[in-house]
Formats: structure tokens, C-alpha cells, sequence
């Protein structure tokens, strides 16, 4: 069948074939579709809508667009997390080296991060000599070793996923739930998982910012990994500030391996606190444990005893990372920083706080990427001081950036101040972390 006679009939509003959609994938993944011929079909996709069982049939069709991970040698449940991204979101570091001491295996294939969300490979690019860029053999050897393993994604898994993403974003056609699962579960399901954890964020700092977009989002993932086989699940979690005390790679690798220790403050606690429910989601599903009670026991143990920083260590060293870092955590703070605090000038309590506006200030100091090809400056980054609901004085530090030049603070100050509305009266309700479980 052309492409045009399939960009008509999805245009028209019909459902395609598993044929059709296979057709439309080969031909991406081949090149025999031209580019404005991929991006008609996405635009009538975003325009139409998907059913059930061509949002399936996209997702396999790009799953089988390139090659699966075979750990069928390793006989151990195997398990991941992804999360849809926020700002100072770090769990991964955290909730990998948990299960694995608890005798579960993650294959965490990550990615970068682009605008205000930050991405995994990049905290871990932060630790001196980490590599993210494991062959399949080197991947699965050290997945053998010490329990989990946290690589790129490479050429060779989903590969139409890579060009559509790109197009997707040139096109305006990012935000369609349908889309979206078939670009999230393709890459997921080639890990071979028995079990995936999603954390699907909503509010300010989320890209789902609407919560009931969110649902719909976290109930579509949950069906497809369910439908392949994969058990999955999805935490609804609030990004209406930054997840835990900083934003920053390195920043926020301290904090990991901070929580990791057992050192942890105030700021640190929620970060913690989702890192324990996502692992704990996690036990489950893998038949570990068989309630969240004695699941969230389990994982908070490997933390007291050290066992789920000794896998972290592991797993550095099996990386060619600078594991000092696990005794050593400050070596990961650049001392040539100046810091900078973001003053209120009202009294009051912190009534909203815009994630995403803290997340953008990062990025443009060289913390993020606004482009693919931008560097990153692993060391800046920002120390939130005040949550939501906290109560300030004028005149009282709202938080810390961690900049090279008074240049870089004159850029992003304004913007960081303003990402915060002080109200008279205190917030009515209290601030949940863990919206619903899908």
C-alpha cells in the first residue's frame, strides 16, 4: 500500500490495519518514507486518535524495528522504572541499587534530558568516568555483577522510535497520549522486563501538568505493558516544586548518594519518600514481597544496613566510575562555585511554586539542555530551601544557585523569584506527594 493511501485513511478518521501501521514503521525505520510523508501520518495520528489496538500495533511494530535484550540466562525477575520526567527528579539512582539488594535486576536503559526535565544519563555522566555508553555485552555483564545496569539507549533498540521522536517534535505532535505510549513502552519492553514501575508526573514542572491528562496517560502505559506481558503499574506523582532539596546534576547525585547513607534532611525526605514507593511497587510486582507493608519494610532495611549503597558502589565501579563518591560525597560539589540566594521580599507562606520555570533557569546556565546538541555543566544547579506551605519573612532565603558568574545569576534571578507566589493566609490542605496509584 502507498503512503499516501494510509495517510488518507488514518486523515479520514479510520482505524489502520496491523499491516498498515507495520508498513508505515518498516518504511520509516528503511527510509523508503520521506520525512514530510512520516510527519503527515503523525499529524493525522495526532489529529485522529488512536484505538486500543493500533496504539498496540504501533508500539510492536517499533518494537520490532530493532533488537531485544535476552537475558533469558539470568534467572531472576527483572525489573525498571521510568518516569515521564520532572525537575529535580532523581530517583532512578536511587530505587536501582534498592532492588537489587533486594535480589531483583534492573536494565535501565536511559536518556538525556532536553528543557526543563532532567535526564538520568546526565546525574550519572556527573560522577568522574561513569560510562553510559555499555556495549550489549558490557550491559549485561555488569547487570550480572552487581545487580543493575544504567546505559544509553543504542541504534539498535527501537530505532523508528529515535526518528519519529525527532519529527514528532519539529511537528507539534509531542503531546498525543497514543504517541506517547508506543515511544515510552517500545524502548521498555525491549529490556525484556517481567516488571515495570512508572511515575507519571503531573503539575507545573510535569509535561503533563493536568492531572486527569496524567491518569489518562498512566492508564494507557499500564494497559500496553500489560498486554505484552509486561506486570505494570503507575504511580501519579505531584511536580508542583522540584522533587527533594537540589536541581543540577551533580547536585543531585550528592543527594542520592546522601539518601543513600542515611544522611538525609528535611528538603531530601520527599525524594525519599517516592524512591521508597516506587521500590516498594516494584518488590510487588516481581512476587518479592506481597503487601506494600512489608514491601516498603524490605526496602527501607537495604538502606539502614547499607546494602543498597554498597550495590551503588558496585555498580560505579563496574561503570569506571569514581566510587570514592559513596565515602566521600562532597567530592562531587564544584568548590569554584559562587552561590547565590533568591530572596522573598513578602511575608507569608509559599502558596505555588513553578517547577518548570526552576527547571528553564537551570537549562540556561548550562544545567540542561534547550537544544539536542548543547553542552552540559554538570556542577550548577540550585538548592530549594523553602517547600510548598512553608512559612517565610521578607528578607528570608527561598533557595541557592549554584552558578559560575554573576553574569549567569543576573539571567536567571528574576525568573527564579517569580517562580514563587506568597500568600498571607496558609494553604488550605495538605501537600500529597503520591497522587494515585493506576
Amino acid at each position: 500500500m502507498k503512503p499516501q493511501e494510509i495517510i488518507a485513511k488514518k486523515r479520514d478518521g479510520e482505524i489502520l490495519s496491523r499491516q498498515e501501521i507495520n508498513a508505515f514503521i518498516r518504511g520509516v525505520t528503511d527510509e523508503t518514507w520521506a520525512d514530510y510523508q512520516t510527519s503527515a501520518l503523525l499529524m493525522a495520528m495526532f489529529m485522529s486518535g488512536l484505538a486500543q489496538e493500533e496504539q498496540n500495533a504501533l508500539t510492536e511494530a517499533m518494537l520490532n524495528s530493532g533488537e531485544r535484550l535476552n537475558f533469558s540466562e539470568i534467572d531472576v525477575p527483572l525489573a525498571d522504572k521510568h518516569s515521564t520526567g520532572g525537575v529535580g527528579d532523581k530517583t532512578s539512582l536511587i530505587i536501582a541499587p534498592i532492588a537489587a539488594a533486594c535480589g531483583i535486576f534492573v536494565p535501565m536503559i536511559s536518556g538525556r534530558g532536553l528543557g526543563h526535565t532532567g535526564g538520568t544519563l546526565d546525574k550519572l555522566e556527573a560522577i568522574r568516568g561513569y560510562n553510559v555508553n555499555l556495549s550489549t555485552e558490557e550491559f549485561k555483564e555488569t547487570l550480572k555483577t552487581c545487580g543493575f545496569a544504567m546505559s544509553g539507549q543504542t541504534a539498535k533498540i527501537a530505532p523508528a522510535d529515535k526518528k519519529l521522536y525527532a519529527l514528532r517534535d519539529a511537528t507539534a505532535t509531542v503531546e498525543s497520549i497514543p504517541l506517547i505510549v508506543a515511544s515510552i513502552m517500545s524502548k521498555k519492553l525491549a529490556e525484556g522486563l517481567d516488571a515495570l514501575v512508572l511515575d507519571v508526573k503531573t503539575g507545573s514542572g510535569a509535561f503533563m501538568q493536568n492531572l486527569d491528562n496524567a491518569k489518562n496517560l498512566a492508564a494507557a502505559l499500564c494497559q500496553t505493558g500489560n498486554a505484552f506481558g509486561v506486570k505494570t503499574e503507575a504511580v501519579i506523582s505531584d511536580m508542583n516544586q522540584p522533587l527533594g532539596k537540589f536541581v543540577g546534576n551533580a547536585l543531585e547525585v550528592f543527594e542520592c548518594v546522601k539518601i543513600l547513607r542515611g544522611e538525609i534532611d528535611k528538603q531530601m525526605h520527599q525524594t525519599l519518600e517516592l524512591s521508597i514507593e516506587l521500590a516498594a511497587r516494584m518488590l510487588i510486582l516481581c512476587g518479592v514481597e506481597k503487601t506494600v507493608q512489608s514491601s516498603k519494610f524490605k526496602v527501607q532495611s537495604v538502606l539502614d544496613s547499607g546494602a543498597a549503597l554498597e550495590k551503588f558502589r558496585q555498580n560505579i565501579e563496574c561503570q569506571s566510575g569514581a566510587a570514592e563518591i559513596c565515602d566521600n560525597p562532597e567530592t562531587l560539589l564544584d568548590k569554584n562555585l559562587i552561590e547565590v540566594e533568591i530572596k522573598t521580599e513578602k511575608t507569608g507562606f509559599i502558596a505555588e511554586i513553578d517547577a518548570g520555570a526552576i527547571g528553564e533557569s537551570i537549562s540556561r546556565i548550562g544545567g540542561g539542555r534547550i537544544k539536542v546538541e548543547d553542552k552540559i555543566d554538570f556542577a550548577v544547579g540550585y538548592e530549594c530551601v523553602k517547600k510548598l506551605g512553608d512559612r517565610v519573612k521578607s528578607g528570608e532565603t527561598l533557595g541557592v544557585i549554584f552558578c559560575r558568574n554573576k553574569t549567569q545569576t543576573h539571567l536567571i534571578y528574576k525568573k527564579l523569584a517569580n517562580a514563587y507566589k506568597i500568600d498571607d493566609g496558609k494553604p488550605s490542605g495538605k501537600f500529597e506527594l503520591i497522587k494515585e496509584i493506576i
